[in-house]
Order: C-alpha cells, then sequence, then structure tokens
C-alpha cells in the first residue's frame, strides 16, 4: 500500500529513506544472523533499525555494546518477571538495572551475540522490547496504582492491556514519523503525565441519556525536548471501549499527516500545533465516528508521580508502600530481593514510577512493619530525605552518545549537599537532564537542570543550566531557563542560594512552582546573578567564556 508520504521522496530525511528499503519490525528476523556475525558485521542502517528491538548502540559507539529498553506496561510487573529481569542483568548486563521515565527497564553493556536468550528469556516470562524504542508506538505509562488507588475513578489496567496489545508489533504502525507516547490513566492525580504525552486519557464523566458515564477526555500533541509542547485538549468524550479506536485514530494522523522532513521536526506536537484542536479533532472524528463532546474533567491535581510512605489501598486491610530508588539504579541483588520481598510481604506484584521509584503492594496490615523493617528498604526507603526523594535523572554522558554531563553521580552529590544544609517543610522536586532532549523531565521540574559545557580559560567544563518553575496539572507551565552557565562542582551551592530565597520568602503550605509563579523568574535570576558574580564568573565573564 503505497503511503501519503512516499510521493515526494526528495523531501524526505535519511532515516526516512531507511525506513521505506526495510521496515524497523523486519530487523527482528535478523537477531540470530547479526548475533553470529558479531558487532562489526551489522550495517549502519540496521544498527538505526535495532531500535525497534528496544536496542540501542551506548557510548562510545564503537565499543560494540548496546542499552537494551524493556517495556513495562503501565508500570506493573510479576515478581517473577522482575526475577528474569535480574538474571539478564547478572549473565549480560554488569548487573545493572535502571528505571525509566516512563516506567520500563533499562541494561547497559549488551552484546548483539546475547540477544537471542535474552529475546527468549523475555519472551517466556510475558516482557518485551520491541518497540520500546524507534518510530513507533513506545511503552504505554499510567497510574502505577492502577486498581489498589483509593481515590481512582476507573482502573485502567485492562485498557492499558489492550492499547498495548493492539500496538505491539503492529506493522500498519511501525513506521511513524518519530515515537509516540501514549498516557492511560484512571487517576484524579495525573501520574501519566498527560501534558507531555503524544496522546493521553484523563478520568472524566459526562451525562448522556440521562446517565452518568465514566470515561476518558483526550489530550494529544504533548513533548518535551528544545522546543517543549503542552498538550492541546480535544473536545471529545471517550467511553472505555472506545480508547483503542481513538488510540488508533491518533496514531493514524500522526503516520499520514506527520512531518517526515527533518527529525528534530517530526513529533507530534509541531503537526498539532499547526493544525490547532478544531482541524485535528476534524481528522479524528473521520476516522472514529461521530464522539460526545466533552464532559467533566475528574483530575484534580497533580502528585508528581510520587508515592513514598505507607498508604491504605482500596482494599480493606491492604496498603502499598512507595520506595525511593536512588537515581532509578538498581542492581541484580537488588532486583532479585525486591521480588522476594513482594512475594514474602504482598501478591508477588512490584509496580514501578516515572520518578524512577518502585511500589511494593497488597501488603496485609499484620506485615507492614515487619516489611519495614527488611535491611533493603534502609536504603530504598520510603521515608526519603527531602531532596534525594524528590530528584529525577537521565541516563547521562556515561552511556547516552547525545547527554553532554554525566548524570547519576552529579545529582546524588547535589541532593546530598541540600539534604545536610536546607531544610524545608515542602518537596522540592529537582530533575536532571544531561541534554536539551530533555529524558530527566527538567522542564516539568521545581528546579531543573540541563546539561551543557562551559569554556574556563580554554578548557571545555561540565555546566548546567538552571530551569525553574515547572508543573503539571491544573496550572501547567513549562520551567522557564534562568541566564548563565553554572560549573556542575558549583550547582549544588547555586540551588542552595535560590532555596535560601525561597524558604525566606514562601508562604505557608506554598510550593516552590506556585512561588516562582508569584515573585517571578527575574527575582531568581538575580539571586543566581549575584551568586555567579561571587564566584567570579558573573553573567558577563560567563558569556564570554562561553563565547571562547
Amino acid at each position: 500500500m503505497k503511503r501519503p508520504w512516499t510521493k515526494d521522496l526528495s523531501k524526505l530525511n535519511k532515516m526516512e529513506l531507511i525506513k521505506l528499503q526495510k521496515d524497523g519490525l523486519t530487523i527482528l528476523d535478523d537477531i540470530e544472523r547479526f548475533a553470529t556475525a558479531g558487532f562489526a558485521g551489522i550495517r549502519a542502517e540496521d544498527i538505526e533499525l535495532l531500535k525497534w528491538a528496544g536496542v540501542y548502540v551506548q557510548k562510545p559507539r564503537t565499543d560494540g555494546y548496546f542499552m537494551m529498553r524493556v517495556k513495562i506496561p503501565g508500570g506493573i510487573m510479576n515478581a517473577g518477571q522482575a526475577r528474569t529481569l535480574a538474571a539478564i542483568a547478572r549473565d549480560y548486563g554488569r548487573s545493572e538495572l535502571q528505571l525509566t521515565t516512563r516506567q520500563a527497564v533499562q541494561f547497559h553493556w549488551i552484546r548483539v551475540e546475547n540477544l537471542p536468550d535474552i529475546f527468549t528469556r523475555l519472551t517466556a516470562a510475558g516482557l518485551s522490547s520491541v518497540e520500546a524504542c524507534g518510530d513507533c508506538p513506545r511503552t504505554v505509562v499510567g497510574n502505577p496504582l492502577a486498581g489498589i488507588d483509593p481515590d481512582e475513578v476507573i482502573d485502567a489496567r485492562p485498557l492499558v492491556e489492550k492499547v498495548t496489545r493492539f500496538f505491539q508489533g503492529n506493522p500498519e504502525f511501525s513506521n511513524l514519523p518519530r515515537k509516540f507516547k501514549i498516557s492511560i490513566s484512571g487517576s484524579v492525580d495525573n501520574p501519566g503525565h498527560a501534558e507531555i504525552n503524544d496522546v493521553a486519557f484523563t478520568p472524566a464523566v459526562k451525562e448522556i441519556d440521562g446517565e452518568q458515564l465514566i470515561g476518558f477526555h483526550v489530550m494529544v500533541g504533548g513533548g518535551l525536548a528544545a522546543k517543549p509542547h503542552m498538550a492541546v485538549k480535544l473536545d471529545i468524550f471517550v467511553r472505555p471501549e472506545e480508547v483503542v479506536k481513538v488510540a488508533a485514530a491518533v496514531a493514524t494522523i500522526f503516520r499520514d499527516f506527520g512531518y517526515r522532513e527533518q527529525r528534530f521536526h517530526a513529533r507530534l506536537k509541531f503537526l498539532v500545533a499547526d493544525w490547532g484542536e478544531a482541524r485535528f479533532r476534524s481528522e479524528l472524528l473521520k476516522l472514529t465516528g461521530p464522539l460526545p463532546t466533552r464532559g467533566k474533567d475528574l483530575t484534580r491535581g497533580w502528585n508528581g508521580g510520587y508515592y513514598y510512605g505507607v498508604h491504605p489501598q482500596k482494599q480493606t486491610g491492604l496498603h502499598y508502600v512507595g520506595l525511593a530508588v536512588p537515581g532509578g539504579l538498581l542492581t541484580a541483588a537488588d532486583m532479585e530481593e525486591l521480588a522476594e520481598l513482594a512475594v514474602r510481604y504482598g501478591d508477588g506484584s512490584l509496580r514501578t514510577t516515572n520518578t524512577q521509584n518502585v511500589i511494593l503492594a497488597n501488603i496485609a496490615d499484620n506485615k507492614v512493619a515487619a516489611l519495614l523493617d527488611e535491611d533493603l528498604l534502609k536504603r530504598f526507603t520510603p521515608f526519603p530525605q527531602s531532596f534525594a526523594g524528590y530528584a529525577v535523572t537521565c541516563t547521562g554522558n556515561t552511556f547516552c552518545n547525545l547527554a553532554t554531563v554525566e548524570t547519576k553521580r552529579r545529582l546524588t552529590s547535589i541532593v546530598e549537599y541540600l539534604d545536610k544544609h536546607v531544610k524545608l517543610d515542602t518537596p522540592v522536586r529537582l530533575h536532571l537532564s544531561g541534554c536539551p532532549n530533555a529524558c530527566g523531565h527538567h522542564q516539568i521540574a521545581d528546579i531543573g537542570l540541563q546539561g551543557t559545557l562551559l569554556n574556563i580559560d580554554g578548557k571545555a567544563i561540565e555546566a548546567f543550566e538552571l530551569w525553574l518553575g515547572g508543573a503539571l496539572g491544573p496550572g501547567a507551565a513549562f520551567a522557564t531557563k534562568l541566564e548563565g552557565r553554572i560549573p556542575a562542582g558549583e550547582a549544588a551551592k547555586a540551588i542552595e542560594q535560590l532555596l535560601n530565597f525561597f524558604q525566606v520568602n514562601k508562604g505557608e503550605g506554598e510550593t516552590f512552582a506556585a512561588f516562582v509563579r508569584r515573585v517571578g523568574v527575574s527575582a531568581f535570576q538575580t539571586k543566581l546573578d549575584e551568586f555567579l558574580g561571587a564566584s567570579g564568573r558573573g553573567e558577563q565573564s560567563v558569556k564570554k567564556a562561553v563565547n571562547g
């Protein structure tokens, strides 16, 4: 079938031409051959298409190691799956795992020779890395408390599963202009970060023919990176049984009308911005048929994706326990022990969050105290310190070819300093991204750090730009970037100065994002300028250094 975008091949970018020659999903047929031939025998084009298998070349590209991402739809897995992931990490990934900001799990140090065995193990466990990367639908995210959340409007687990099954390995949607991110949540607290997904379903209610129907509202065209866009609310109401149909229609519009000339301009957010809500909705309804207009939005706020502590479930006598996993970093032994604790104290399920943490669920009243006394919970504590518990970071330049700075150790050092020197009565979310692609979600953080480089005396050093006041939910707004670049080693003290300003002047119970909106970014810019000047790198000298 001839696709609309193939009418003028001269306008397509290089990756589009590769995909026209070979669909990304067909790379799965080559895995055994690649394993036999080894890394040196894989063509450059096929290296790109291996992303459809959930595999990226890690830094440095010439060493032949891969990052591998495994989907955890909705962030829910069982103990057997966790043990499988631990075993793969131990056997092939130097016993390291990372939790991602889309509730997935990543390995590093994977060799192509190991892929056949890894795929066999994942399949046997009911897991998959297929289309965890590439120009296709990615991991479906949602409420990690689905099914146990006392405040959820609807348990969206069946819908996450149906949408995942529909898109998984579906050749109709394996060649999109870029990645396609889906969020489905029945929670009132927006844990799926609806505003930054390509399509998001959030809980709503509408009276139809005298009956109050629970369903979803839909947002489209959200995303971060160098040009962030808030998703646009469509004037439609979607019944649960129509979610798959609507998700498929949004993906179809993206596939057939999305931009394919320049990779950096190919996300759905750019098409939505150009078309506007009315045209996008009109095209959608051509595919879905008539849909009711919006009802009443049941989202009441935004919890940032954090679930620390011990909390009652909607099931009487059961609790969930939210654990802090610093930097989202786990060893194989950690994952195995989490699986063991899930079985010993709960129902064997583990849940991952988009803040790179873990939840243990279905813990009976009489088992909570013993669980809290386990040694692992001393490190992955349910009661983290104010800054260590609210810190998110991307992989960084240790493995990523795009990141300009190391992130995991940097953020750990920063939050340890802040927890020692700053005491606040309200959490401040600190997110770090190694580059403008914003995998650490710094643009929705209270304080975001974006990695960059600073030229000091002819030497390039790691540095950060600061972003302030990001938040989703009601009154959603992206963080605003401050002028000036801060040497990485001075970032903690610079942030301390801004937090001291917040602490002295905030109102009772006022959040950091609300405070930034109230006093204005310029007040913080003044504080940062004072810090840079006192450190001998005032704004003028910083700009001079950056410009060489």
